[in-house]
């Protein structure tokens, strides 16, 4: 049920149709990510707690989406749309990243339009940013929370084991998302409240541009 509402709340922040029932998809058994990613046998070392996984098939793609068991189990016993804090913060922000990959994955493949790594990376983070910022304030009332963006873009850390391509990916889409969003709170945000049709106007464009103007769009 977590994740459904977490899709939910990603497909009414960006007026986006969730055909798909992520848990028609999800997958929570490690062995199983091997059979979509035989990589995945050769780097035993490597077992994220999240994983989209995607592959070719005759009729065009297949997709799935991996989270760790544990992880859901945790959400389920601690539900951060009920009550989001630190103790569920890491688990919430790992099944959010994976919705979210899943999300835009669907949709983008509905239209028969391209996804890049960078671009589920940076539009993930994105989500995870705004997403958070929309539900603690709703949890507390209204007010805009502040140290959201320290906690989710500067007080994180990369896995060690990325290969250097992958650490760059990552790295790049964090900078990109931060410098993004905290552009929109200086625009969006101020002492006399949050101007959020106009936010999330500005959110719903960036959703759907691709990966290299979503990169400009950013940086710009």
């Amino acid at each position: 049920m977590v994740l459904r509402n977490l899709q939910a709340l990603l497909g009414r922040l960006y007026d986006i149709e969730t055909v798909h029932d992520v848990y028609d998809f999800l997958v929570t058994d490690r062995r199983e990510v091997a059979a979509w990613n035989p990589d995945e046998a050769r780097a035993p070392w490597r077992e994220p707690d999240e994983q989209l996984l995607l592959a070719e098939t005759p009729d065009g793609a297949g997709i799935a989406l991996y989270i760790d068991e544990q992880v859901l189990r945790r959400l389920e016993r601690a539900d951060p749309l009920g009550a989001l804090h630190d103790g569920n913060l890491a688990d919430y922000c790992t099944a959010l990243e994976g919705v979210s990959h899943f999300l835009y994955s669907t949709w983008r493949l509905a239209a028969d339009a391209p996804v890049s790594m960078l671009e589920l990376e940076t539009q993930a983070e994105v989500d995870k940013y705004w997403a958070t910022v929309f539900l603690i304030a709703d949890q507390q009332g209204g007010a805009f929370p502040g140290r959201v963006h320290e906690r989710l873009f500067d007080r994180v850390g990369f896995d060690q084991a990325l290969q250097p391509d992958e650490a760059d990916r990552y790295r790049t889409a964090n900078r990109c998302a931060a410098q993004y969003c905290r552009r929109l709170e200086r625009r969006f945000v101020t002492r006399a409240g949050v101007r959020v049709e106009a936010l999330v106007r500005e959110l719903r464009l960036f959703y759907r541009l691709g990966c290299t103007a979503k990169l400009r769009h950013a940086f710009c």
